[in-house]
């Protein structure tokens, strides 16, 4: 019956003699577990980061936008001049199965004035079921309602951006605000969704009935046209149906023959949203890969070091077996031994990468994240180490020949 207690009291006695070399044996292991830890935390923040933008700019999202138009046979780009009108948004949510909500968008950029502030932001004229495409809810106030848009009421919504310039510490419901040099009520507050994938401050808006953008602030020539449509497929699932679904209708109602182009465009948001995060967490399991390299020379490390320590207790080693000592006593006697140099690494560079990821986090303004997840791999990843790189030392010792070993000198 092999003796654990004794094995292990005799490994870390041995362990303890030569405390520098077993700190520097350590070492590899520290900076292995350190790094996959931090990488790992860095990797999975920037993915948790690219989902919350996903969430802000709302599910499901299809952007329909006007294409390349031909005038006089002058080849325009994309939307140089537009070609959507309310009627399409219309006819889409009312023709496309695939398709559970629209908002058509009118916009500009207006310095919006309050009081002896001003703001230059975007102004986005749209419908009430825009909050529900977007995903959007008011920290304060009311959304605008279906008879402001058939009004073309003088109301509007603010993002957290514009009222921080422009109100400070006042409650902005209620207020005037003059956007264009005409008086608008403040009716909502959105609430804050912060930048989105493409670096953009999705607080920097204000939204307005997009009857009122048409008429009173962008004066569209043709009343009923508009710069884009958001749509909100009913299900991930229904994204590229909607897709098809769309360009059909808008083909038949543009009167598109079957070898033109379309002068629109179709973009689906969500999935060049999902194809970023994939690229995030493929970035992600490549720098915790590279991490893992450091780890790898540690245990090669721990490996030298238990080679050089068989040859020098070869001695020891005969006495043990000249005593009754067997093979697996031998063995488990280093194996202990580098798990334990390879655990104790472990639970250090698992400190010291949390510390790291923090330090990153503080001084570089990265979003990281340490997950359990990320310490388990990195901690069972350290004593799979241990076992394999210490096995062939232990075997080694075990084979010696107790009269050799007893000679040696």
């Amino acid at each position: 019956m092999i003796n654990i207690t004794s094995t292990l009291k005799i490994s870390f006695r041995a362990l303890r003699v030569n405390k520098m070399r077993s700190a520097l044996t350590m070492l590899g292991v520290i900076i292995g577990v350190g790094a996959v830890i931090a990488m790992l935390a860095v990797g999975t923040g920037a993915s948790r980061q690219i989902e919350a933008q996903i969430s802000s700019m709302g599910s499901n999202l299809i952007m329909v936008v006007p294409g390349a138009t031909s005038a006089g046979g002058v080849r325009m780009g994309s939307g140089t001049q537009s070609t959507l009108t309310i009627g399409d948004a219309e006819a889409i949510l009312k023709d496309c199965p695939a398709v559970s909500d629209i908002a058509p968008v009118v916009s500009g950029v207006a310095q919006v004035v309050y009081g002896n502030q001003n703001w230059s932001t975007g102004v986005t004229g749209t419908t009430p079921s825009m909050l529900n495409v977007r995903d959007w809810v008011l920290s304060a106030g009311r959304p605008f309602t279906e008879q402001d848009v058939k009004s073309a009421t003088k109301v509007c919504l603010l993002g957290q951006t514009v009222v921080d310039n422009l109100f400070g510490g006042i409650n902005p419901i209620g207020q005037m605000v003059r956007i264009k040099k005409i008086p608008f009520t403040v009716i909502g507050i959105l609430k804050s969704k912060g930048q989105s994938a493409l670096g953009q401050d999705q607080d920097d808006t204000v939204y307005v009935p997009v009857t009122t953008a048409q008429k009173k602030l962008f004066g569209a020539a043709r009343p009923r046209m508009i710069r884009l449509i958001m749509v909100q497929a009913k299900s991930t699932e229904d994204l590229q149906s909607a897709e098809g679904q769309i360009t059909e209708l808008l083909r038949q109602r543009h009167r598109i023959g079957p070898k033109e182009e379309n002068d629109f465009t179709v973009r689906n948001l969500t999935q060049m949203m999902q194809a970023a995060e994939q690229s995030t967490k493929v970035m992600t399991i490549l720098l915790g890969a590279i991490a893992s390299v450091s780890l790898l020379v540690g245990g090669i490390g721990i490996m030298n070091i238990m080679l050089v320590s068989v040859t020098e207790r070869t001695r020891e080693i005969g006495i043990r077996m000249a005593v009754g000592a067997r093979t697996w006593d031998i063995r488990l006697q280093f194996i202990v031994e580098a798990l334990t140099l390879s655990f104790t690494g472990g639970v250090i560079g698992i400190i010291a990468g949390i510390t790291t990821a923090r330090i990153l986090s503080t001084l570089a303004e990265w979003t990281v994240l340490v997950t359990p997840a990320s310490i388990l791999l990195a901690f069972g990843f350290s004593g799979l180490v241990g076992i394999f790189f210490g096995f062939y030392p232990a075997y080694k010792a075990s084979l010696l020949d107790p009269i050799d070993a007893l000679r040696h000198e």
